[in-house]
């Protein structure tokens, strides 16, 4: 029986304009919007470390690098905190800054998230790998990453989160189509992105983690365009079908679009709620 190596790397992509955030993406990369006090980006680092991933590949446009400083140490920072004796913040901005090993990787040109993923090639050194969409924020225990390397771990290849998605948004998402092997795992036979309703296998969506088989690059070096004339990850998954086993999972938890301002508002109002210190705050503005 083949060994099943582990996952020790995760690419997270994170380019894009951030136009529906619009004016303070001026400024502020969208991965650095925080849902209360803590930025998007970071709740993909740390389920990745989570997971056991020790090497992040963050892949961004040119003009984004303080998403990367925000997980470097902060030296003056550090040194302002220790000198007020505020010695718990002191020790969870180091730990923020040892979560992983964090390097950035630049896309030049946005070709879509295949392109983007296709940036990370040489930094996945042929190894299978983890890749988080971090404007998706999955909440749960265990994590969205955690629930596909169980799985990886039994089967090998690929693994792709999914969930059921209404039919409205099925034309805007890449549908699974397979056979279900056990409870929320299914392996997969087609995958097609954005398809009309009347084409689509199934109403299961991808939600935005995958692990990928490293012969998903066969694919995305070619740059062949698909959907939206974008370069897409589910054609270059689809390409492994029949050579690389390939299973998708229903995946379990809190799940917001923070990619756009109602997707970033539900979960600042879940995330509160689980908070005691405010809850209440929540609650008295909703009128409950």
């Amino acid at each position: 029986m083949q060994k099943i190596p582990p996952i020790t790397k995760a690419v997270i992509p994170v380019g894009g304009l951030g136009i529906r955030f619009l004016p303070v993406t001026r400024t502020v990369p969208k991965p650095l919007l925080p849902i209360l006090n803590v930025p998007v980006i970071e709740y993909a680092v740390r389920e990745a470390a989570a997971a056991g991933i020790t090497d992040i590949a963050i892949v961004m446009s040119h003009g984004m690098e303080p998403v990367a400083d925000y997980f470097q140490r902060q030296p003056k920072l550090e040194a302002q905190l220790k000198q007020r004796g505020e010695d718990e913040l002191l020790a969870a901005q180091i730990e923020l800054a040892s979560l992983a090993n964090v390097i950035t990787i630049f896309q030049d040109e946005p070709k879509g998230p295949g392109h983007a993923i296709l940036q990370a090639q040489e930094f996945c050194d042929g190894e299978s790998f983890v890749t988080i969409f971090p404007d998706d924020v999955i909440i749960n225990r265990p994590s969205a990453t955690e629930q596909l390397i169980k799985v990886y771990k039994k089967h090998g290849g690929s693994v792709i989160g999914v969930n059921e998605a209404k039919n409205e948004v099925i034309p805007t998402k890449g549908i699974i189509g397979g056979k279900p092997i056990s409870n929320g795992v299914h392996t997969v036979e087609t995958l097609v992105e954005k398809p009309a309703i009347e084409d689509a296998p199934s109403n299961l969506a991808i939600v935005a983690r995958y692990i990928l088989d490293n012969r998903v690059f066969d694919h995305l070096t070619m740059e062949v365009p698909g959907a939206n004339n974008e370069i897409q990850i589910t054609d270059a998954i689809a390409t492994l079908i029949g050579i690389s086993p390939i299973h998708a999972v229903t995946l379990i938890g809190f799940h917001a679009d923070t990619g756009n301002p109602g997707g970033m508002l539900e979960a600042a109002i879940y995330l509160a709620k689980q908070d005691p210190a405010l809850s209440d705050v929540v609650n008295k503005a909703l009128g409950k």
